[in-house]
């Protein structure tokens, strides 16, 4: 029987889950197996669009990527995004099917993990192999009534669990211990091994307390991965901060504010990795910092996150810096805040029908509708040297110009999109992913004012730190004895269903 399946789960969030599976995905792929990630529930405001059109997290995206396979919105069936503090949009198999609060999430989830089940057949189907993420940890109490994002989902598929701490968070054998005795029985029996994340120093000061978790538990330690300093992997929910570059080496400073529900915050990783770009995110209440370059990112929940703009001072701030010859970037939702007017005549992100002045800058007006516009995109930039440009659209609302606009770019279809200020100052887009590309990158640090800035492939630079974090991963764990293992355990198991 060659196919096998295998979960990771974590003591906390940010444990390093998503990482382990990105590198089991290009490990595996490494071995000659064609390999699918996995996540049944993500809950994140980083998203990705599939080929067809539907929508999952960013996470399984770049699991893929590792994995060298298409992406498929069944790797990530249930994806909730936030909108507010105890609510969130649902999205079943890249379709929304609405917002729901916490509670009325939880009575849905008996739906929703029939999707989950179906998505990780299709796979199953598919691959030699499917590696699948967890979310949070298995040991929330409060959450293991028709849990479909852990152990629950481990249980209906019957898989063996990988347990992964991270150390560097400090009391990583309280977290792993304290862990496995909150699960079942059942679930323990389920889990194969540990791994230690993110461990610096000399292993040896480690032993006796590997010995002591080994002994104490029954389970191996199947690995203790090092820290990667410097180390990059799109983030999958965390807004991650810039690398301090030297000054003589910066040509561009970009200020990005961070909202409250800033969305595909991956936008501007390649601008943070940039050799002559320095990035500084501005939180609330912070002081803002001349800059070259704002950038307004893309949000959940555009309508409050302009408030929360304009109550933070940036509406004065953005009219000081067009005054002195800054530039400004809207990017989808920051895109739409530039605009004259926001409107929800449904409803969509308030209580009731609302209509928002926006900034002004850009003579349109957008209207919420319900529906998303879930395209991947790509063109060329006719006003800066026809640079090459590809992206992806994730957005609801419809924008509508009071005057023909001067479009940012031209997409394949013939499409006009965004918009380019007669000065040249300001550039609207919906396209996320436009600095992925070196072409487009080069043209945009060019019109923004680094006009001499080094060339930077940022598709090259997330391959290296890719094959970097799989290589690590290979030197510090027994990939071959763990697919044996994975497939022992899913024989035995289908034996047992057999008889």
């Amino acid at each position: 029987m060659r196919f096998f399946n295998l979960m990771v789960q974590g003591t906390t969030s940010d444990a390093g889950k998503s990482t382990l599976v990105t590198a089991l995905c290009r490990l595996f792929k490494e071995r000659g197996l064609q390999v699918a990630p996995f996540k049944p529930q993500n809950m994140a405001l980083n998203s990705a669009v599939t080929p067809d059109g539907k929508e999952i997290g960013r996470a399984q995206a770049v699991q893929a990527y590792a994995a060298g396979v298409e992406l498929d919105v069944d790797m990530n069936p249930i994806l909730l995004k936030p909108n507010t503090d105890i609510g969130a949009q649902v999205i079943i198999q890249g379709h929304s099917v609405g917002n729901m609060n916490a509670v009325g999430y939880h009575e849905y989830k008996t739906i929703a993990k029939t999707a989950a089940l179906e998505s990780y057949q299709r796979l199953a189907d598919k691959y030699d192999s499917v590696v699948i993420e967890g979310a949070g940890s298995p040991a929330e109490i409060n959450l293991r009534a028709r849990d479909i994002a852990n152990m629950g989902f481990a249980e209906s598929i019957d898989c063996p669990v990988i347990i992964i701490a991270d150390i560097d968070k400090g009391g990583v054998f309280a977290h792993l211990v304290g862990t496995l005795e909150l699960l079942s029985e059942s679930e323990q029996d389920r889990v194969i091994g540990f791994v230690i994340n993110r461990f610096r120093g000399d292993i040896a000061l480690l032993q006796s307390g590997l010995d002591w978790l080994e002994e104490r538990t029954g389970k191996p330690v199947l690995g203790v991965l090092p820290y990667l300093t410097g180390f990059h992997l799109e983030a999958e929910d965390a807004v991650a901060q810039s690398p301090l570059k030297a000054s003589e080496s910066q040509q561009l400073h970009v200020v990005i504010p961070i909202l409250p529900r800033t969305s595909n915050h991956t936008d501007w990783d390649a601008l943070r990795h940039h050799p002559n770009v320095q990035v500084t995110l501005i939180g609330k209440n912070s002081p803002i910092p001349p800059a070259d370059l704002v950038i307004l990112p893309g949000s959940k929940s555009v309508q409050s996150d302009l408030d929360f703009l304009k109550q933070q001072g940036w509406e004065n701030y953005l009219a000081r810096h067009l005054r002195y010859g800054g530039k400004v970037l809207g990017i989808c939702g920051g895109f739409q805040m530039l605009g004259q007017y926001l409107d929800d005549p449904l409803a969509l992100e308030n209580s009731e029908p609302s209509s928002s002045p926006g900034l002004g800058y850009i003579p349109m007006r957008t209207e919420l509708k319900d529906g998303k516009q879930l395209k991947v995109r790509h063109g060329q930039l006719p006003q800066l040297g026809n640079a090459n440009i590809k992206g992806y659209e994730i957005h609801s609302g419809i924008s509508n110009f009071d005057t023909a606009p001067v479009p940012f770019a031209l997409l394949e279809d013939g499409t006009q999109e965004g918009y380019l200020s007669a000065d040249g100052q300001i550039i609207g887009t919906y396209l996320h992913g436009l600095f992925d590309d070196a072409d487009a990158l080069a043209a945009i640090l060019k019109w923004a004012g680094a006009t001499d800035a080094q060339t930077f492939d940022y598709e090259a630079f997330r391959e290296k730190e890719v094959a970097r974090l799989a290589k690590s991963c290979d030197q510090h764990m027994d990939i071959d004895s763990l697919i044996e293992q994975c497939r022992q355990f899913y024989e035995n198991s289908h034996k047992m269903d057999l008889g």
